[in-house]
C-alpha cells in the first residue's frame, strides 16, 4: 500500500454511507471530502419521507454543522457547488427491505454506479424500543448487505459495529479477541438464540400491547423492557449490543462473496486532531457523568478507579475504516474484523478520569445561571453498582421519603415536587445500571488485527502525509481529555 495508492483511491469512487446524520458518519463525509474532492459521488442515506426532506435534514444536521468549518474555509465561496456536486441525498430507511428506495430509476442508477457501502446506521441508546433497535440494528444489517449483493461494482462493504457485542466479561476472562458471531450463539450457556423467532416473539408482543389499546407512552416502555429482558436472558446487558451482535451474526452468515469488513469502536469520543480536536455531538456514556460533575449535579463518581475506560476518539475511528477499506477493496480478507479501541495499547483508568476531570474544572469551571463559578469538590469513588445504589439511597431516597412523611399533609406542591424528583432519582439509578458493564468493566479488546493493519500502514507509506494516524498510543490522555474533549463536550454537545 503505497503513498499514492491511498491519496488517489477514492478519486472517481462511489459511495453509500448508511446513517448519514449520526455521529461517526459525519467525521466520515468531512473526512473524504478533504483528502479527496475528486471523488466522484456519496449516496448519503437519511431516514426521510421524500428527497426534499432527506436534502433538508442533510443540510440542517449535517453540513451546517461546525465540523465542515474546516472544510467550508477551505473552499470558501465555492464550498456549496462542491456540495451539490458531490453528495446526493436519498430518502431511505435501512429498517425495510431495499433500503425503503421507492424511485426504480434512482436505485438501478446507484446499482450500477456504488463502489463502496459503509454501513453506519444505528439506534445506539442501551434501552431504544426494541423494535427499533431490531429494525435498524439486526435487520438493517442484513438489508444493506443484501442491497450490496446487487451492486454491480461493489470492492467492499464496512459495517460499524461495536467492540461491546460480546456482553461483559465472564469470570476468568480477561481479553475479548477480533472474532466473528457464529449464527445463533447464545451469551449464556447452551441457549439457542433464534433471530427468525425472536422477530416473531417481538411481533407477538406489539399485537399484544395494540389488542390491550396500550397508550403511546406505555407501549414504548413496555417495548424498551422487553428490550433489556430478551437481551439479558441470552447474556447481553443492554438492547443496544444485544440487536448489534445479532446483525452481526446475519451478516457474517449471508455474506456470501461480499467482501466484507466490520469494524468495532469501544466508546467514540470527541475529535483527537482532525479536522479539528474536540467535535462532539451528543453526551456518551462517560459524558454524562464528567458533565453532571463540572456543573455540580453530582458529586461521586460511579466507577472502580482501577476499571479501563476504553475510549477512542472518532476521528481515529474514521482513519482505520478508510484505512481498511483502501487495504481490502475487492479482496476476502481472512482477518476482517477490527477492533479500535486503547485498552490494550494506552490503558485510560477511571481514576485518571476522576482526577483530569477535577483538576479540569477546578482550572476552568462551570457557570450557573446567574454566571457564577460552579465549586466542585474531588467527589467519590463508588467501586460497584451495589456502592453507588446505597449512596443514592442515603443521599436521596431516604430524605425524600422522610420529608414525604413529614408532609403528607402538605400542599399538593409538595407532593408534586416529591413524585418529580422521585423520577429523577429513578432515572438516575436506572441509567447506572445500564452503564454498569461500561464503568465496571474488567475486559481489555484485543486488537492485533488492527495493529497489523497500522503496521502495513506504516510500513508503507507516511500517515502525516494523508492524516490516518489510528494508533491509539499517540494520545496523551491528559493533554487530549483537559484541551479538548471536556472544553469540546461543554461547547459543542451541550452547547
Amino acid at each position: 500500500m503505497d503513498t499514492r495508492r491511498v491519496q488517489h483511491f477514492l478519486k472517481g469512487k462511489t459511495i453509500l454511507v448508511t446513517g448519514t446524520t449520526g455521529y461517526l458518519a459525519k467525521v466520515l463525509l468531512e473526512k473524504i471530502l478533504r483528502i479527496q474532492p475528486e471523488i466522484k459521488k456519496l449516496y448519503l442515506l437519511v431516514r426521510a419521507l421524500n428527497t426534499e426532506l432527506a436534502t433538508r435534514r442533510l443540510q440542517n444536521e449535517v453540513i451546517q454543522k461546525d465540523l465542515f468549518k474546516v472544510l467550508r474555509d477551505k473552499w470558501g465561496e465555492d464550498f456549496d457547488s462542491l456540495i451539490s456536486e458531490k453528495l446526493v441525498a436519498i430518502a431511505g430507511d435501512v429498517s425495510l427491505e431495499n433500503l425503503g428506495l421507492k424511485d426504480e430509476n434512482l436505485n438501478n442508477e446507484m446499482l450500477d454506479e456504488i463502489d463502496i457501502i459503509v454501513n453506519s446506521a444505528a439506534s445506539t441508546k442501551f434501552d431504544e424500543r426494541f423494535d427499533i433497535s431490531m429494525g435498524v440494528n439486526t435487520m438493517g444489517a442484513l438489508h444493506v448487505l443484501n442491497f450490496a449483493k446487487k451492486c454491480h461494482r461493489m470492492e467492499i462493504l464496512v459495517h460499524i459495529s461495536t467492540a461491546y457485542v460480546y456482553g461483559e466479561a465472564k469470570d476468568g476472562e480477561a481479553i475479548l479477541l477480533e472474532k466473528p458471531f457464529q449464527m445463533g450463539r447464545s451469551l449464556k450457556g447452551a441457549l439457542k438464540l433464534d433471530i427468525h423467532a425472536e422477530m416473531n416473539l417481538m411481533e407477538k408482543k406489539m399485537d399484544e400491547l395494540r389488542a390491550k389499546n396500550a397508550s403511546e407512552s406505555t407501549f414504548k416502555f413496555a417495548m424498551k423492557d422487553y428490550g433489556i429482558e430478551r437481551a439479558k436472558l441470552y447474556g447481553w446487558p443492554n438492547t443496544y449490543v444485544f440487536t448489534k451482535a445479532m446483525g452481526e451474526m446475519l451478516v457474517m452468515h449471508h455474506k456470501d462473496d461480499v467482501p466484507l469488513t466490520i469494524i468495532r469502536p469501544t466508546m467514540v469520543t470527541s475529535t483527537y486532531k482532525d479536522p479539528f480536536p474536540g467535535w462532539m455531538e451528543g453526551l456518551r456514556t462517560l459524558d454524562s457523568i464528567i458533565v453532571g460533575y463540572g456543573q455540580g449535579k453530582i458529586t461521586c463518581f460511579p466507577g472502580h478507579p482501577k476499571t479501563i475506560v476504553d475510549t477512542i476518539p472518532a476521528d481515529l475511528v474514521i482513519n482505520c475504516v478508510i484505512t481498511a477499506i483502501v487495504a481490502h477493496s475487492n479482496k476476502a480478507p481472512r482477518n476482517f474484523i477490527y477492533h479500535i479501541g486503547s485498552s490494550l495499547r494506552n490503558p485510560l483508568k477511571f481514576s485518571d478520569v476522576h482526577n483530569i476531570s477535577y483538576h479540569t474544572f477546578l482550572k476552568t469551571p462551570c457557570k450557573n445561571e446567574n454566571g457564577k463559578p460552579i465549586v466542585i469538590s474531588k467527589g467519590t469513588l463508588l467501586t460497584n453498582i451495589a456502592a453507588f445504589n446505597s449512596y443514592m439511597k442515603i443521599r436521596y431516597v431516604l430524605p425524600l421519603q422522610v420529608l414525604n412523611l413529614v408532609n403528607k399533609v402538605s400542599c399538593q406542591l409538595f407532593k408534586d415536587v416529591y413524585d418529580v424528583n422521585n423520577r429523577k432519582i429513578k432515572m438516575v439509578m436506572r441509567l447506572a445500571e445500564l452503564y454498569k458493564p461500561y464503568i465496571f468493566s474488567k475486559v481489555v479488546f484485543d486488537d492485533t488485527n488492527t495493529e497489523n493493519l497500522r503496521k502495513v500502514t506504516k510500513d508503507h507509506l507516511p500517515v502525516e502525509d494523508v492524516g490516518l494516524d489510528f494508533d491509539p498510543k499517540s494520545i496523551d490522555w491528559t493533554e487530549y481529555m483537559m484541551n479538548a474533549h471536556i472544553p469540546g463536550l461543554l461547547k459543542y454537545a451541550i452547547k
